[in-house]
């Protein structure tokens, strides 16, 4: 058979089995799209063959090229060395004694860019409506991008002043601070949402994706207004899972471009981005005087090790050097 035959009757299967390991295993429709996409280059890098005829040697290759002529991140090639590792262990059901010696690259330690408080203010002072309420939780709850788009209306406590956390990195839940200047503007944006959703189910619309078995279990929980999404987007689409027609949560290119663009008008000539503001919010709280095992809990680190990072960049006027220049 032709080798341009066989790709068509191995290509599809083997990447659908990929698929469904990955939806077993409950991993997110984002890595499933990134594991997809590592082994259809590696596999396309290697002249179609399939990964089963292939071992160390072509793991090798692939990672080399990627480090010395594509020139990706440490990060980027571990994804990739992550996505074959999963390949071959879970959907190929091979534990061959290399997977194990395979070494990853290591990252290098990076500071995080971190705002000024003023900086903050003015970059906020750039953004607008639903743009502005999301980018201020980002800040002042110290959420990543996507989980402050994940947020559901139940998660939202305004009387405790709470954030709680859903499935978040590793897969774990937390509770973080809902800041008070934000209740007010978080209840009329939520007004409007829910006003969204009242047409959607006027319209034979208003159903939203549930994680897990939960659209099994409970058939009508996605139309309830306390599982709807708090940051919706503007238009409804089909759900990959189940192919009905839902309202999934806003673009995180929307967010990114907004912050993108209101640090350009406030004229901050570090690159900013949604993660920028969890940094910051970290940095601020421990120069507070917040203990970093607050910090910590707040931030959902596995380990104290990863928060200690902030303690690099925070400001610290009694740290007891001065500059020979100023004497």
């Amino acid at each position: 058979m032709p080798a341009a035959q066989c790709e068509l009757v191995l290509k599809p299967r083997l990447l659908d089995q990929v698929r469904d390991c990955l939806r077993r295993r409950h991993y997110s429709l984002r890595t499933e799209k990134v594991y997809v996409g590592w082994i259809r280059r590696f596999i396309l890098f290697h002249g179609k063959r399939h990964p089963a005829d292939m071992g160390p040697e072509q793991v090798d290759a692939f990672l080399s090229h990627l480090a010395r002529h594509e020139k990706v991140a440490a990060s980027t090639q571990n994804q990739a060395l992550s996505s074959l590792l999963f390949l071959y262990r879970h959907v190929l059901s091979a534990p061959l004694p290399w997977l194990d010696n395979l070494e990853r690259a290591k990252r290098p330690a990076r500071l995080p860019t971190v705002l000024t408080e003023t900086e903050v203010r003015r970059v906020l002072g750039a953004l607008e409506g639903s743009r502005w309420l999301m980018a201020s939780l980002l800040y002042g709850a110290g959420l990543r991008l996507l989980e402050c788009l994940g947020l559901r209306v139940k998660d939202v406590a305004f009387e405790r002043r709470q954030l709680v956390i859903r499935d978040a990195k590793g897969g774990r839940d937390r509770i973080t601070v809902l800041p008070d200047s934000l209740s007010g503007p978080l209840q009329d944006h939520l007004a409007r949402v829910r006003t969204l959703h009242e047409q959607d189910l006027r319209g034979g619309f208003g159903r939203v994706a549930l994680p897990y078995a939960l659209e099994r279990k409970y058939p009508r929980a996605g139309l309830q207004w306390a599982w709807q999404f708090v940051f919706p987007s503007g238009r409804v689409c089909t759900s990959p899972y189940t192919g009905q027609q839902v309202r999934h949560h806003a673009h995180p290119k929307t967010l990114q471009r907004a912050i993108s663009q209101a640090a350009r008008t406030a004229q901050i000539l570090r690159p900013v981005t949604p993660h920028t503001f969890r940094h910051s919010f970290a940095t601020h709280l421990l120069e507070s005087g917040t203990d970093i095992r607050t910090v910590q809990v707040l931030l959902g680190h596995k380990d104290v090790a990863t928060t200690m990072i902030y303690t690099h960049v925070m400001k610290q006027p009694g740290i007891g050097v001065r500059s020979p220049l100023d004497r």
